[in-house]
């Protein structure tokens, strides 16, 4: 008979009050991913010992590591908690919440930062306006639209957030995942019409210039974008852009 499933959960009841630790066990099953054991978790909310707890709180959704809502940290390290299969983890298995952003309660997390971060940078495509973005508009090669969807896979799931040295409570750098989709908007054909104004919104503070080059990204993302990719790039872009701010367009 195989063993039991077991646990370690940081647990936080508010935003404002101290975390403590619980432990928990529950029947092996094949198959069960972290999801998935918390899961049952709530169906039986009781801890190791045995005595009746509130049942962990967290964040999932599609349970296809699209969404990122499951991000935590999985034995240290930031991931999906949907991907991260039980079989293939050292028990007991260390669940936090991410650290770099304030705890809600349990495993979620606010990550109102990452999303001001993505609105102060304008990473989305307006497609309302006067312009004809139908018959004749420009076309994407097959090289930048490779590129391009790599940086489309974004999940938000703010993994390379938790892995940046440079970006946390009190720091203002926007982050990766922000410099990513500026990146993927200034590359898009109606995007490149406001490419001026995302360039200048990480040209200020917290911008560009706040990363460490420390690469940490590459490692994190579990969709493995080619994160300093866009930054290399952005930084020449920048750049260009300031001397045409300096001598005119």
């Amino acid at each position: 008979m195989s063993k039991p499933i077991r646990l370690r959960v940081r647990r936080q009841e508010k935003p404002d009050t101290a975390p403590y630790w619980e432990e928990f066990e529950i029947p092996y099953r094949e198959q069960h991913n972290v999801v998935s054991a918390l899961m049952a978790i709530r169906e039986q909310p009781h801890n190791a010992e045995g005595k009746p707890v509130a049942p962990v709180i967290f964040e999932c959704n599609c349970m296809e590591e699209v969404c990122g809502a499951c991000a935590m940290l999985v034995n240290g390290k930031p991931r999906q908690a949907c991907s991260a299969l039980v079989d293939q983890l050292e028990q007991p298995i260390v669940l936090e919440p991410l650290r770099k952003f304030p705890v809600v309660r349990d495993l979620a997390v606010d990550r109102a930062k990452a999303f001001n971060g993505l609105r102060k940078a304008h990473a989305w495509i307006d497609i309302d306006g006067s312009w004809d973005v139908h018959e004749g508009s420009p076309r994407i090669s097959p090289q930048q639209w490779d590129l391009n969807y790599a940086f489309s896979r974004c999940m938000t799931c703010c993994c390379c957030m938790e892995a940046c040295p440079q970006y946390g409570e009190g720091l203002d750098f926007v982050g990766p995942a922000v410099l990513g989709q500026v990146f993927l908007m200034n590359s898009h054909p109606t995007g490149k019409w406001f490419a001026k104004d995302r360039l200048h919104a990480i040209m200020g503070e917290g911008g560009l210039s706040d990363c460490g080059n420390a690469q940490n990204c590459l490692e994190a993302c579990p969709k493995e974008i080619p994160l300093t990719t866009a930054i290399g790039k952005l930084g020449r872009a920048t750049t260009l852009q300031m001397l045409k701010d300096l001598f005119g367009d």
